[in-house]
């Protein structure tokens, strides 16, 4: 069997394409940004790389860097559409069946090639893909347009489903899937709640990602209760490096942030997590976040907004984690990070849940024999 995979360069693309390996399928990836050289995480994969450029002309990237209006003005002349480079791709690979990640930046591109082939599409849904797509700024009719081209769906939560067949799907639903392909959890690493120094914030600030709201729940709060604790952000925004080099409130305690645009490995993320008393990340739009369910497999207590409830699949608010109600009420949040830091035994019973029902659900070596089974069966 033939796969052609259309994705961004992602960590987690990368993960599920990996569930493959030694499968017996000829996978091919085409990457929708032709971003950067080969990737060595996929190296088994053959990789449709350097399509953009007709011509790679001496000092571009000074140009690029220092006269981005006239670098813009010819690369109108320079870049390669991505729907004839697709197609190319397609004529030439000619796979048994095409799977797109994430509609805005994969599909959309594609889909006027799509729509003059008939080639079986499996569309994986990621994060705000479905819930919050105005707000992306894609329209009701390409949502619509995509949708209906899809001949199979799978999604990382249960309220996409019953969105994608409001919006023109009418294909088979594949079923819920961690867009990750599962969680590969070192033991270990998971240490028990008095090792625990840690209090992690996702750094997301773009809008929906809400970081700083986050950051000001804390400072509400008196700085003795962070006091042994080192503050860790990760994936963080400029905006939230600034935030906090402006805030006094966070002068005076011990933080670690990791940029949104630096390279950070995911074992070294995961080590993180599992020294963290707290996971707290907001934001007004998502899928299931990844983000989330490898804090909770590492038995960090996760405080969690749940748009469109969605993370209510995995959190009982006051059982397991914390649910935000409010991602914009920094004074809610306040009180739920307060009440998580002083019942120890609400944190305890957490993490022996959250690490025994990610291993039972989410567990990578469970999940691989069902996303070969996946592929198997549209061959089928």
């Amino acid at each position: 069997m033939k796969i052609l995979m259309v994705a961004i360069p992602n960590h987690h693309f990368f993960q599920w394409v990996n569930q493959l390996k030694d499968s017996g399928f000829e996978v091919c990836w085409f990457d929708i940004t032709d971003g950067g050289p080969p990737s060595n995480k996929i190296s088994w994969v053959k990789q449709i790389k350097g399509w953009k450029l007709r011509w790679d002309y001496p000092f571009r990237t000074r140009i690029k860097k220092n006269y981005p209006n006239l670098y813009r003005f010819l690369q109108r002349f320079n870049e390669e559409s991505v729907s004839k480079s697709f197609e190319a791709t397609l004529k030439s690979f000619k796979p048994d069946v095409i799977h797109c990640f994430e509609m805005q930046l994969s599909g959309l591109p594609i889909l006027s090639v799509l729509q003059r082939y008939k080639v079986p599409l499996i569309y994986s849904s990621w994060g705000s893909d479905m819930y919050h797509y105005c707000y992306l700024g894609m329209t009701n009719l390409e949502v619509s347009s995509f949708l209906e081209r899809v001949n199979y769906l799978i999604t990382d939560c249960n309220r996409d489903v019953s969105i994608a067949k409001n919006n023109g799907f009418k294909g088979e639903f594949l079923g819920v899937y961690p867009g990750n392909g599962g969680l590969s959890i070192q033991p270990q690493a998971i240490k028990p709640l008095d090792q625990r120094k840690i209090i992690m914030v996702k750094g997301y600030n773009n809008g929906v990602g809400q970081a700083i709201v986050v950051l000001k729940a804390m400072a509400l709060l008196p700085q003795s209760y962070f006091k042994d604790y080192t503050l860790t952000i990760y994936s963080a925004d400029k905006i939230v490096e600034d935030f906090i080099a402006k805030t006094p409130y966070f002068h005076k305690l011990k933080i670690k942030i990791y940029s949104r645009f630096s390279f950070v490995d995911n074992q070294v993320l995961l080590n993180i997590m599992g020294e963290s008393v707290l996971h707290i990340a907001s934001s007004i739009s998502d899928g299931m976040p990844n983000a989330l369910l490898e804090a909770m497999a590492m038995g960090s207590f996760p405080i969690q907004s749940n748009p469109g409830r969605v993370t209510e699949e995995v959190i009982t608010h006051g059982k397991n984690g914390f649910l935000i109600s409010d991602p914009l009420n920094a004074q809610a949040l306040s009180l739920l990070i307060e009440i998580a830091l002083n019942d120890v035994k609400l944190r305890q019973n957490a993490q022996e849940y959250n690490v025994k029902y990610m291993k039972a659900y989410y567990n990578r070596s469970v999940l691989k024999p069902q996303i070969v089974e996946l592929y198997q069966s549209i061959l089928a």
